[in-house]
C-alpha cells in the first residue's frame, strides 16, 4: 500500500525520470553479464553503467568498441536499449498498456503528454500510436535502402548492419558495428562519399530529430505549410538553416581537398550529424580550430522538442535569437512569424541556454584538470554528451573514472531534460504570489 501511495505520489517529470534511471541499470546488468561480450567475461560495471546510459540516452560515446567488444547478444541489448532510450519508456509502456486493452487514467496521459511535448492531453492517444507506427515503418524503410549497400559489401550479415544502423540513426544514437571491419572507434568513415549510405542515415537522423508533433503536422496537412502550428514551422526553418550553413562552412573551408561528389558527401554529413547522432564519415580530429567550435555549438543547440534528439533544441535557439531582434529593434513583445512569444517561454529558453552552457563548460573543467587534457578537447566531448550528441575526438575510452562518471551525468540531464530534473526536484514547492518592488539594473 506504502508503494502505490509513493508512485501516485510522484509527478509526471519524477516517472519519467525514474523511468530512464530503471531501464539503464536493468541495461547495465545485463551487459555486465559474460554472454553481453565477445570475450566470455564479465564486464566491469563502469563500463557496462556507461555503455547503458550512452544507449538509454541515445548518446553514442563508448568506452569499448561496440562492434570488436560486445557480443550479438550485447549488441541486442544495446539496439533494445536505444529503441526504448528514442522512443521513451513512458511513451512505450503507455502503448502497451493500450494494446492490452485497458485504458489510460488522466495522470498517465499526463504523463505521456510530457513525455513527448505534446500541447494538450486530448487526443494524446491517438498520436501516441501513430508516433509508434511511424517510427517503426521509418526504421523499416531506412534499413531496407541501405540493406543493398551493406550486402554488396558485407554479405547477409548486411541485414543486421541495416537494422542496426537504421535504428541507432532515427533514435539519434550514433552507435555503430564498423569497428571489426574498419578499425576500432571508426564510425562510418569508410562510407564517406557512399550515397546509399550517406543519404538515408542523413534522413533518418533528420526525421527522428524533428518531433513528433512536426510529423504529425505533415501528415495531417502535408503541403498547406499555412495551417502549420508555428512549433512545426520554427522546427522546420531552424533545421533547414542549421544544416545549410554549416554545410556551406564545410565544403569551403574544411574539405578542400576532396572529389566533388565526397566533398558534398562529407560536409552534408558532418552538418547534419551533430544534432545529435554521432555518426562521422571523417576524422574529426583534423578538423581545424572553427571547424570543431562549429560543431560543438551545433551540438549544444541539437535536435527539437518532442523527438529522439537531445541539446537545446531548435526552438530554444530561435526564441533566443528573436527576443535579441526585440531588443536590437526595442520592440516591446517577442515576435516569430506574425505571433507573439509569452514572456515564460522567453524564461525558459534563456534558462535552458544558461544551463547547457554551464553544464558544458563545467564538464569539461572537471575533465581537463582530473586528466590533465587541454580544455577544448575535453570542451568538445562534454558538449557530446550533454547534447546527447556521441561524436568524439578520441579521448572517452581512456578517461579516468571520475570524468566517465561526469559524462554520464551530463548524457543523463541531456536526455531527460535539464528543466525536467529542475521540476522534478522542487515539485511541492508553493508558487509565490506576491510581488516584490521593481528597481531597474542596468544591463550591458
Amino acid at each position: 500500500m506504502n508503494r502505490r501511495i509513493f508512485i501516485k505520489n510522484l509527478t509526471s517529470f519524477q516517472v519519467i525520470i525514474l523511468g530512464f534511471w530503471g531501464l539503464i541499470l536493468a541495461g547495465s546488468l545485463l551487459l555486465m553479464l559474460p554472454i553481453a561480450a565477445k570475450s566470455g567475461q564479465f564486464t566491469m560495471p563502469e563500463e557496462a553503467l556507461f555503455t547503458a546510459t550512452s544507449a538509454v540516452c541515445v548518446t553514442g560515446l563508448v568506452v569499448r568498441d561496440t562492434a570488436t567488444y560486445w557480443s550479438a547478444f550485447g549488441q541486442a541489448v544495446i539496439l533494445v536499449l536505444i529503441q526504448l532510450g528514442g522512443l521513451g519508456i513512458i511513451f512505450l509502456a503507455a502503448l502497451v498498456i493500450t494494446l492490452s486493452g485497458r485504458r489510460l487514467s488522466i495522470r498517465e496521459r499526463s504523463i505521456l503528454q510530457d513525455t513527448i511535448s505534446a500541447h494538450q492531453v486530448g487526443g494524446i492517444l491517438k498520436m501516441t500510436v501513430f508516433f509508434f507506427k511511424a517510427a517503426l515503418i521509418t526504421e523499416l524503410l531506412g534499413a531496407l535502402i541501405m540493406l543493398p549497400s551493406f550486402c554488396t559489401r558485407y554479405g547477409m550479415e548486411g541485414v543486421w548492419l541495416s537494422v542496426f544502423h537504421s535504428v541507432s540513426a532515427f533514435c539519434n544514437a550514433g552507435f555503430d558495428l564498423m569497428g571489426d571491419k574498419t578499425g576500432p572507434y571508426s564510425s562510418l568513415t569508410s562510407f564517406g562519399s557512399e550515397c546509399g549510405i550517406v543519404i538515408p542515415i542523413c534522413s533518418l537522423i533528420i526525421i527522428g530529430g524533428i518531433g513528433f508533433l512536426t510529423w504529425d503536422d505533415i501528415a495531417v496537412n502535408r503541403l498547406n505549410i499555412k495551417r502549420y502550428r508555428l512549433q512545426s514551422k520554427v522546427i522546420l526553418v531552424s533545421t533547414a538553416f542549421l544544416i545549410i550553413v554549416p554545410m556551406l562552412y564545410l565544403f569551403l573551408y574544411e574539405y578542400p581537398g576532396y572529389a566533388l561528389k565526397e566533398r558534398i558527401c562529407l560536409s552534408l554529413f558532418q552538418s547534419v550529424t551533430p544534432r545529435t547522432a554521432g555518426f562521422n564519415t571523417s576524422d574529426l580530429t583534423a578538423l581545424s580550430g572553427a571547424g570543431r567550435m562549429l560543431l560543438i555549438v551545433l551540438m549544444l543547440i541539437g535536435g527539437s522538442p518532442g523527438s529522439t534528439a537531445g541539446g537545446m533544441k531548435t526552438t530554444t535557439i530561435t526564441v533566443l535569437m528573436a527576443n535579441t531582434i526585440a531588443v536590437f529593434r526595442k520592440r516591446k513583445n517577442v515576435q516569430i512569424l506574425s505571433r507573439r512569444v509569452d514572456d515564460g517561454t522567453i524564461r525558459t529558453a534563456s534558462t535552458l541556454l544558461l544551463m547547457y552552457a554551464f553544464l558544458a563548460l563545467s564538464g569539461s573543467f572537471i575533465i581537463s584538470i582530473t586528466d590533465n587534457l587541454p580544455i577544448g578537447t575535453c570542451l568538445f566531448e562534454s558538449a557530446s554528451a550533454i547534447g546527447t550528441v556521441g561524436l568524439s575526438l578520441g579521448i572517452t575510452p581512456a578517461l579516468s573514472t571520475v570524468s566517465h562518471m561526469v559524462l554520464i551525468l551530463l548524457m543523463f540531464i541531456g536526455r531527460v531534460g535539464g528543466l525536467t530534473l529542475v521540476y522534478a526536484a522542487v515539485t511541492g514547492r508553493k508558487t509565490e504570489v506576491s510581488l516584490c518592488p521593481v528597481e531597474k539594473i542596468i544591463i550591458g
